[in-house]
């Protein structure tokens, strides 16, 4: 199982701060924890991406607010996408 993400970009909206990313599943991974980098995510948006429509849409795993900066995703085996996540500041 190996599931990766990274934070590519910040920004502040007025007293939140939204952070987004990548996620990349290989050896039949179907998710994982994606680190938001956040103290509190109270939105998380998934956007898979591919040569072809995704059978699944990506899920967040989680009821929303998540304490800590760990949001859990499940995803197709070997699913690759975009995130977005918008909460407290870090």
């Amino acid at each position: 199982m190996a599931f990766t993400s990274t934070i590519t970009g910040r920004a502040v909206i007025g007293n939140k701060v939204a952070k987004w990313g990548t996620f990349t599943n290989t050896s039949s991974s179907t998710g994982g924890d994606i680190n938001t980098g956040l103290h509190l995510a109270e939105s998380v948006t998934l956007t898979p991406k591919g040569t072809a429509v995704a059978a699944n849409a990506p899920a967040v795993n989680e009821d929303l607010p998540v304490a800590g900066n760990a949001v859990t995703i499940v995803t197709d085996a070997d699913q690759a996408g975009y995130w977005q996540a918008i909460g407290d500041f870090d």
